[in-house]
């Protein structure tokens, strides 16, 4: 391209060199004069120079004289401004432009609209046929019901669990509260096997005892009859004596007979009384072996009291169960309504089908088939219809069974009372049973204590009675001494008559009461025996009621885990009813989402680029509905170099001059922050106002953007030379008159010449002759406007 402009400039070369420094040549040529070829070759002959027409002389550094200075052209030039704005080819682009797609699929509804046509923002562009997504949203809000609905069911499993755990922990404490009571009654069995054992140990050692006071007592028979016989032969012997004393015997007989009647009272006496002394320690022992079962009876009573405490706990705690079991039973009449809305809605959707199913059918687009198929939903959602409206019959029942529960639970907390009361009154018992045994136990003793007296009060008369005898003895032996010693042998014979029959009498009654001693004695042995085999079956017993209570410890244990097993499934049963709302309202959404979608908006207020989808058209997702686009305001877009880039600002002014003449004006309202990889160019945005739309997206623009001039001389492309360095430069006439190379920047090429930096504001440049001349060579300018 730079070529034509090198040819030009030698041309004009060869010109003003013919015209300025071969003028004289060409002026004889002119006339016809004949020239020196070799002299114009060769160049003029020196001429001696003029002191007043010519520059100053230098002198020639090789012979030492004097040089004539270098003809050559020269231009005074000025530095101008440039640069004060960045040139760009650029062209008009939208401000926005959007493809609006259809997010769903579906028939448009919706007329179209034509290309060019003006759209607000927010105006239908398509309207998609909405189809079975309103079937879609109603289900969707059916199941959010039926799962918010499932909720109070949830948590109301979850107040029942949490209701059944105190109950479980209370049936612990009951049981807990058992154990001791069982262990109590194990060891008061058990202290009563040795009390048992003794009292066989004892038994079985009074039937020896017996039986040998037995044995005695039949000895003494055979003795006593001896004596009695005795005593009866005797008596004849001393019948005819005893008449003799009979006068003096009366008194004494009298005496005697006084005595030893008191004799038989006293020994009786003694013997009831030390019969009596058994007897009271009996009744002693008994009276101390009721207190403990007087005593287990108070703990059993007080543990009643504690049962009885724990089961109106265990009721009250089945009243909140009973009332959660109401909410429950409430809480499921809004599923079974929600279910009888969603099996209406199906019905309704069923019936839609039917008919659209039935309007195909006659038309011969479907099938009998689809036909029997949409009969069949109906006939499947009146079905559900039923079991809906059975489900909330049955949530209703369960409602009045949840009140009738709550009613026989706090029915039950009344009857808890009862028995609470009714142990609180055993416990007074037993503890009027305890200090009625210790009553007992002092009335024994009271007893022991007094027979015991009454055996010492009887001793006394018995020696009493024996001491009159004896005194009476002593009288009658005084008598019969005084009398006769016939008397004596007579009272003697009937004194030992009566001794004989006492004795045989006496004998005859230890006999049987020895028989009786030895019966007592083995049935007291029998009723020790009975008394250690129930006294074993109650250890027995006793056992097994602390295996029972411990038993029922570990089951109720069992019951409290799964009480909190229930608890942590109704927590559960809670998180997947809130899922279910979740994924409930996120059907909903998505349906309403949907719904949403079936109408498709303008983004932004602008242009139709193209028609909108036709009347009919399935669109699927993806598929163009219509292109807008906004040309108010309308951008002009530029691609700067980066050598310029540092020029141009954001807010800067700008102006454009489109191709058919019209000049626009706008700021920068983006400079891109990475080149371009091919062009290694910046994006560069001007926002232009274009109220009438005047202006279309695609036109050529130049774009002139403001920006911080520079100074520089405007010169021929032919002034550029280099110097020995090979640097750029032209060569200027100082103020010496001598040629200087000077460096410079080329800013721009241009038709008119070349711009260049790197000069002072006003220079003499030589335009034609630099090439002949070095620095320091003294030129003759000839400047480039006096030759105009």
């Amino acid at each position: 391209m730079r070529i034509f402009p090198i040819l030009t400039a030698l041309v004009v070369s060869a010109v003003l060199y013919s015209v300025i420094l071969e003028r004289d040549t060409l002026l004889a040529l002119a006339r016809g004069d004949e020239v020196d070829v070799a002299e114009v070759l060769d160049g003029p002959e020196p001429v001696a120079p003029e002191t007043t027409a010519e520059p100053v002389s230098v002198v020639d550094a090789a012979t030492g004289a004097a040089a004539d200075p270098v003809r050559v052209i020269a231009r005074a030039s000025t530095a101008r401004e440039i640069d004060s704005a960045v040139v760009l080819r650029g062209e008009t682009a939208a401000v926005r432009e959007v493809d609006v797609r259809a997010e769903t699929t579906g028939t448009i509804v919706s007329e179209p609209l034509r290309k060019g046509a003006q759209v607000a923002e927010g105006d239908l562009l398509c309207q998609i046929d909405p189809g079975t997504r309103d079937v879609s949203l109603e289900e969707a809000l059916a199941a959010l019901a039926e799962a918010n609905a499932r909720v109070p069911e949830a948590d109301a499993r979850l107040l029942e669990a949490q209701a059944a755990l105190p109950a479980a922990r209370a049936r612990v404490a009951e049981a807990n509260a058992a154990v001791p009571a069982a262990e109590a009654a194990l060891a008061q069995a058990r202290a009563g096997v040795p009390a048992a054992e003794a009292r066989l140990i004892e038994a079985e050692a009074r039937v020896p005892e017996s039986e040998a006071r037995l044995i005695e007592a039949e000895a003494r028979i055979p003795e006593a009859q001896a004596r009695l016989a005795e005593a009866a032969a005797g008596i004849s012997a001393a019948i005819s004596r005893l008449s003799e004393a009979e006068a003096g015997i009366p008194t004494a007989e009298a005496r005697l007979a006084e005595a030893e009647a008191n004799i038989p009272a006293a020994e009786a006496r003694l013997v009831e009384a030390q019969a009596a002394l058994p007897a009271a320690e009996a009744r002693l022992r008994e009276a101390e072996a009721n207190i403990p079962s007087s005593e287990a009876r108070l703990e059993e009573a007080e543990a009643g009291i504690t049962t009885a405490e724990a089961r109106l706990v265990e009721a009250r705690a089945a009243v909140p169960a009973a009332e959660a079991r109401v909410l429950e039973a409430e809480a499921r009449v809004p599923e079974a309504e929600a279910r009888l809305i969603e099996a209406q809605a199906r019905i309704a959707e069923a019936e839609i089908n039917q008919n659209a199913a039935t309007r195909l059918s006659q038309g011969g687009f479907a099938s009998q088939t689809r036909v029997a198929n949409a009969n069949a939903s109906i006939e499947a959602a009146r079905a559900q219809e039923q079991a809906a409206r059975a489900q909330l019959r049955a949530a209703e029942a369960g409602v009045q069974s949840a009140n009738s529960a709550l009613e026989g639970a706090r029915a039950g907390i009344e009857a808890a009372r009862g028995q609470v009361t009714s142990a609180r009154a055993a416990v007074q018992n037993a503890k009027g049973g305890v200090e009625s045994a210790l009553a007992g136990v002092e009335t024994a003793k009271s007893q022991v204590e007094n027979a015991r007296a009454t055996i010492a009060s009887a001793k006394g008369q018995v020696q009493s009675a024996i001491a009159a005898v004896q005194a009476a003895k002593g009288q009658v032996e005084s008598a019969k001494a005084g009398v006769q010693s016939a008397k004596s042998q007579i009272e003697g014979a009937r004194a030992a008559e009566q001794s004989a029959k006492s004795q045989v009498q006496n004998a005859t009654a230890g006999v049987q009461t020895a028989k009786s001693g030895v019966e007592n004695a083995r049935a007291g042995v029998e009723s020790a025996k009975s008394q250690i085999e129930g006294a074993r079956a109650s250890v027995q017993s006793a056992t097994s009621g602390v295996e029972g209570a411990k038993a029922a410890v570990i089951s109720a244990e069992s019951q409290v885990e799964g009480a909190e097993a229930a608890i942590q499934a109704a927590r559960s049963g809670i998180q997947n009813a809130q899922s279910g709302i979740q994924s409930a309202e996120a059907r909903v959404a998505t349906a309403r989402k949907e719904i949403e979608r079936l109408d498709v908006h303008a983004p932004f207020g602008g242009l139709l680029e193209s028609d909108t989808a036709e009347l009919g058209t399935l669109l699927q997702p993806g598929d163009l509905c219509a292109t807008v686009i906004q040309l108010d305001p309308v951008k002009i877009v530029g691609f700067v170099p980066e050598t310029e880039l540092s020029r141009v600002r954001l807010g800067a002014p700008a102006q454009a001059t489109l191709t058919g003449g019209a000049t626009v004006q706008g700021t920068v309202d983006f400079v891109s922050r990475s080149a371009d990889s091919t062009t290694r160019t910046f994006r560069v945005e001007v926002a232009v106002s274009n109220a009438d739309l005047s202006i279309r997206d695609g036109q050529t623009a130049e774009l002139y953007i403001a920006a911080e001039g520079q100074s520089a001389h405007l010169l021929p492309q032919s002034v550029l030379t280099l110097n020995d360095d090979g640097a750029l430069g032209v060569r200027i006439v100082d103020a010496g008159s001598e040629a200087l190379f000077v460096p410079v920047s080329l800013l721009r090429d241009t038709a008119e010449g070349v711009w260049l930096t790197g000069l002072p504001d006003k220079a003499d440049i030589i335009l034609v002759g630099q090439e002949y001349v070095i620095d320091g060579v003294p030129v003759a300018p000839s400047f480039e406007e006096v030759l105009q």
